[in-house]
């Protein structure tokens, strides 16, 4: 074996039916509830369309190299991310221990998983009470306490955190055509026509000046250095990378599928869920003299609220929380598949098997960020923390950066430059842009977001 341009021999595995599949099910992997409770109002609060512009620099500088270096990884080593960092660790003759990025990975997305489902569940609540018309006949305060009552209660927390983990592994077990991708293929088109028909409603009964003004205003001084390290840290975590789950999604790919032009479609569809979302959000909220404010309490209380006092507001809030919930199902499944396929290629369980393993235990970890929000409430680290909030900060704000920039050396230091030319399949220039970037810029912009979430 030379180390540069030799194709490693694999085991036959499963691979996407199509581009479109592909594309779709990777698109599902990065949106997710954060493109619609954190980064419409991200951008309105902290510059509007400036703010939207220098997220979209850093996506350019950092999101998309990143997420190519997973995918040249994945789509090289055919396996799950271990056994691909060790594969092409050899095949460069470098050491094997750069497998830890992806026994890093794997304990990142089980933390995340675990609190994920607990957040998604409130999705699938929310969802059934819209429909059934829980919130027409209450006030502001009912509603909220509504939602207080709710997060108070562990049961109720308990039996949609486990509903919610049980639809993910269905979908998981049932493998990468059958599962992952037509489950996107479904619910990423819904996703989409859902928002357009949310944004015309919102255009003609919400208050479409006021919201647009909120989100696109170019208001270039309330840009500081701490926005745009916010600005880059969102551009990081909202495309699924640092984990491991477009590595594994990259493994699924055949060698004539163009990685450059695939990835970005698949940052384009990502950005135009959280600008629609934000379209379909804000003038409703301005049109009922509510205040605007991201996560949950967007989601659960001030929407609400909204749908309470709009015409036919049953039926567009039942759409608004089926909108969230694909787009945390989707984004969910991403985060699963690399565990089940970890289990199945490194230690010979059965998919359904290694389904109901990794369910059950991303399960049983939940229960304490679910019960930090009522029985565990006055339990917390340094006086500060809740349990929630310790798991969170910690996956997202320290594991999933460190997994990132692992990816980013192994594949701009240790991957020959034959192979993830050969890989990534562009001209020359763009090559060496992205090669730049990821050896360079990416790692930089990742020790930035690390310093300043630890800092603040």
């Amino acid at each position: 074996m030379n180390g540069t341009s030799t194709v490693p021999t694999v085991a036959k595995r499963e691979h996407w039916s199509s581009r479109l599949g592909f594309v779709l099910a990777a698109t599902g992997a990065a949106v997710g509830l954060g493109n619609i409770w954190k980064f419409p109002y991200m951008a309105g609060a902290n510059g509007g369309s400036a703010f939207v512009l220098i997220y979209l620099i850093c996506v350019a500088l950092i999101g998309i190299p990143l997420m190519l270096a997973e995918m040249i990884i994945g789509r090289r080593g055919q396996e799950n991310p271990i056994n691909s960092l060790k594969k092409l660790a050899l095949e460069a003759h470098k050491s094997t221990r750069w497998q830890l990025v992806g026994w890093l990975g794997a304990l990142t997305l089980l933390l995340v998983l675990s609190f994920y489902s607990v957040v998604a569940g409130w999705s699938l609540a929310y969802m059934f009470r819209a429909w059934t018309g829980a919130f027409t006949n209450l006030n502001d305060a009912g509603i909220n306490l509504l939602w207080q009552n709710f997060l108070q209660s562990p049961w109720q927390l308990m039996f949609w955190h486990a509903l919610f983990m049980v639809m993910t592994m269905w979908v998981v077990e049932r493998g990468v055509q059958a599962g992952l991708e037509k489950a996107s293929k479904i619910m990423m088109p819904a996703l989409f026509l859902i928002l357009l028909v949310l944004d015309i409603y919102a255009f003609y009964n919400g208050d479409f000046a006021a919201g647009y003004h909120f989100l696109f205003s170019f208001k270039l001084q309330k840009i500081s250095p701490e926005i745009v390290i916010s600005a880059m840290g969102h551009a990081f975590f909202t495309l699924a990378i640092g984990a491991g789950c477009m590595l594994v999604y990259g493994s699924y790919l055949t060698r004539n599928t163009k990685l450059g032009s695939a990835v970005l479609t698949i940052v384009i569809l990502d950005v135009m869920v959280a600008v629609l979302a934000g379209l379909a959000i804000f003038p409703l909220v301005f049109k009922h003299h509510l205040v605007p404010e991201g996560g949950p309490g967007l989601m659960f209380q001030v929407l609400p609220i909204a749908f309470s006092k709009m015409v036919a507001g049953q039926f567009f809030g039942g759409m608004f929380f089926v909108l969230l919930l694909f787009a945390a199902w989707t984004s969910s499944i991403s985060i699963a598949e690399p565990l089940v396929i970890l289990l199945t290629e490194r230690h010979g369980f059965k998919r359904l098997t290694a389904s109901i393993i990794v369910g059950l235990i991303a399960w049983f970890l939940g229960l304490a960020s679910l019960l930090s929000f009522n029985v565990w409430q006055n339990f917390k680290f340094f006086h500060h923390w809740t349990v929630f909030d310790a798991i969170t900060d910690l996956a997202t704000n320290l594991l999933l950066p460190l997994g990132g920039l692992g990816f980013a050396l192994f594949a701009g230091w240790v991957i020959s430059p034959k192979v993830s030319a050969e890989e990534l399949q562009a001209k020359s220039f763009l090559f060496k842009t992205w090669l730049f970037l990821v050896r360079y810029i990416a790692p930089i912009g990742i020790a930035l977001v690390i310093l300043n979430s630890w800092r603040t």
